[in-house]
């Protein structure tokens, strides 16, 4: 089992409060997590701040591009893959986002694992690209899978897609990763299928284990149909992070964070019909202990790696209080014997 910590690129507003990481602090922390021992870091995407939240603080966030986080933070660090969770397909054009991370991968020395999803927010994307209002994303992201598998792999590219389109591009140097990994991020059956088809990895997010089992058989059956081997395809989930030494004390941390804030503000959209209560109980939220237990849970039902936990806290410090807890006493319960 291998894990990684997100680190908060574009999440102030939303998981953590405003003012929370400036651009050093941010890199800062994907310094310490690759000293701690953790396997990955994972960056979110976002171009503009989503309504709620311009509502609830006076300040804009601060959102750091992806990409260009990871290739500052690739220059301080020598063995942490980075991952992105997720690159918005939709609000992004192939040819430039292949050329990135192709450039990504090689200076980073083969490192980079781009997770590619739909976006959590419609009105971001009606934002960026107002002349696709209503265009159903999940198109666009399958369009933008197969555009970029074609950039990474042929000598000359060619696509003709109803949303992408291009001709005659040479595109290098490729990445030195080769086949360079592109996992499918998101719940969805369309995102299943788009990994089981197409990718190296499944990332869902928030699911409990036995959710999460039922959605690797899924993926498992759709790749032996695609002609591929099901269980050579990694699965990620991404889950919220909160470990204490005492039970009660992290409920509470969780409940008074800015985190717990954002879940409430989505119990009538995206956790409709999800009680607080157990989705803490489904996520990585108790003792050390707790936490062991629920990641072999997650282990038994088909993960393969947790990637980018969301660490529950209200500022830098109680960040890296928590990620040193977890790397000091769970990591090493998952080691590999000799």
């Amino acid at each position: 089992m291998k894990f990684g910590i997100s680190i908060p690129t574009c999440v102030e507003g939303m998981a953590y409060p405003i003012r929370f990481a400036d651009q050093h602090e941010v890199v800062a922390l994907g310094v310490e997590a690759e000293e701690l021992g953790f396997d990955s870091v994972l960056v979110n995407d976002h171009f503009s701040t989503m309504p709620y939240v311009r509502e609830q603080f006076a300040d804009p966030p601060r959102f750091y591009e992806p990409l260009i986080t990871l290739g500052y933070l690739a220059a301080r660090t020598t063995r942490i893959r980075m991952m992105t969770g997720v690159v918005v397909m939709p609000m992004r054009e192939p040819v430039l986002l292949a050329k990135q991370a192709a450039t990504l991968d090689q200076l980073s020395d083969g490192r980079l694992t781009l997770g590619i999803g739909v976006g959590a927010y419609r009105a971001e994307f009606e934002s960026v690209h107002p002349e696709l209002a209503g265009a159903p994303r999940g198109e666009l992201v399958a369009e933008g899978i197969e555009a970029l598998k074609a950039l990474f792999t042929q000598r000359v590219a060619g696509f003709s897609g109803q949303y992408y389109r291009f001709k005659d591009v040479e595109l290098y140097p490729k990445p030195k990763q080769d086949p360079f990994p592109m996992f499918s991020c998101g719940n969805a059956d369309g995102t299943i299928l788009r990994a089981a088809r197409w990718c190296a990895g499944w990332m869902p997010a928030g699911m409990p284990a036995e959710r999460l089992a039922t959605g690797v058989e899924r993926l498992r059956g759709m790749a032996a149909e695609a002609g591929r081997d099901g269980d050579a395809i990694e699965v990620a989930p991404q889950l919220v992070l909160c470990v204490d030494r005492n039970a009660v004390r992290a409920m509470e941390r969780f409940t008074t964070s800015q985190a717990y804030e954002h879940l409430v503000s989505l119990r009538r959209s995206t956790l409709k019909g999800i009680e607080l209560d157990s989705y803490a109980s489904q996520n990585l939220i108790g003792t050390v202990d707790d936490i062991v237990e629920r990641v072999r849970r997650l282990k038994d039902a088909g993960a393969t790696q947790l990637a980018g936990m969301i660490v529950v806290a209200n500022s830098t410090d109680e960040m890296r209080e928590q990620m040193r807890l977890f790397a000091a006493e769970v990591l090493p319960a998952f080691e590999e014997g000799p």
